[in-house]
């Protein structure tokens, strides 16, 4: 991992104002996290928690009312930052006069990285690879739902980005479009892209980030690895194991705790019994979003902390 993260935003706070009692809402408080190349990060929490405020922010659609946001090094979003950076709204428009062919065009001349046939070649390619080939003469009036959401994840892409920002890009699609936009965030990345995606679909986020970013009520919950959230929130282990006769049937074996599991695999092996596997059983990212509703915040400031001291 690079030691320069490609976004850092530090101490983001934003406040609005009610149109009729002019009463100021805080909407971010104080939010701090990196991002960093090649890897996938998955921004998430509840509706009204911040985080379209905080996309906003970061491409300077909102302006926040302190903090500091850094590109590549460097404070601000420089023109030469911006040419940098894909992103995919949440509710994106299309031009629905234009093909899907014209309508990637169009957002790669925008970018000024690419140009003539390698901007047509680079479109083609992506028509391809988000299954759009057979309608890429097609006006985007003609399309359904997930056609739009696959043609706007392109148009993200299209100028070779060194950072997306993807805003619930799952929306609209059906199984296979949910795994092929697994497989392209996935590809992107490994070839040193950072991605940073916003999702209501927990499943996606915990199949394909590395870390996340958790917010709640404008405040910053968590910040770290994934599986060391997961980790968080255990179910205990599972012993696998068989009798003497290695042809007997296999034993699953559930404990509670590591004092348990110890105890359990000395039972077995004084009988004669063979481990065949300690499997560890921890929850997943829907169920801690379901079981725990991020009340226990201390448990996952302690662990943010962690994280941050690993990164350093």
């Amino acid at each position: 991992m690079s030691s320069t993260p490609v976004l850092q935003v530090r101490g983001l706070k934003k406040t609005f104002i009610t149109p009729f009692r002019r009463l100021r809402v805080p909407a971010l408080k104080k939010i701090d996290f990196q991002i960093y190349a090649g890897e996938i990060t998955g921004f998430l929490g509840a509706n009204g928690a911040g985080k379209t405020t905080t996309i906003k922010c970061l491409l300077e659609l909102a302006f926040p009312d302190a903090g500091e946001i850094t590109y590549f090094g460097q404070k601000g979003l420089s023109l030469e930052s911006k040419a940098r950076i894909g992103f995919l709204p949440e509710r994106p428009y299309f031009y629905e006069h234009l093909t899907g062919l014209e309508f990637l065009q169009f957002y790669g001349q925008l970018s000024g990285r690419l140009r003539g046939s390698e901007l047509r070649r680079r479109a083609e390619e992506l028509l391809e690879r988000v299954k759009l080939q057979h309608a890429g003469a097609r006006p985007l009036r003609g399309y359904s739902k997930g056609m739009l959401q696959r043609i706007g994840i392109a148009q993200a892409l299209i100028h070779k980005p060194d950072f997306v920002i993807l805003d619930e890009p799952m929306t609209g699609l059906d199984p296979d479009g949910r795994f092929e936009v697994r497989e392209i965030i996935r590809e992107v990345a490994q070839q040193g892209t950072a991605v940073f995606f916003s999702s209501h679909l927990l499943p996606d986020a915990e199949q394909l980030c590395r870390r996340l970013v958790i917010v709640k009520k404008g405040e910053m919950v968590f910040e770290g690895g994934t599986h060391e959230l997961l980790d968080q929130v255990q179910r205990g282990w599972v012993i696998h194991w068989r009798s003497v006769d290695r042809m007997s049937e296999l034993k699953s074996q559930p404990v509670a705790n590591l004092v348990d599991l110890q105890l359990q695999i000395d039972t077995i092996r004084k009988q004669g019994g063979q481990i065949e596997d300690v499997t560890r059983m921890r929850a997943s990212l829907e169920e801690i979003f379901m079981k725990i509703g991020f009340e226990d915040s201390a448990l996952l400031k302690s662990q943010q902390v962690q994280s941050h001291e690993v990164a350093r």
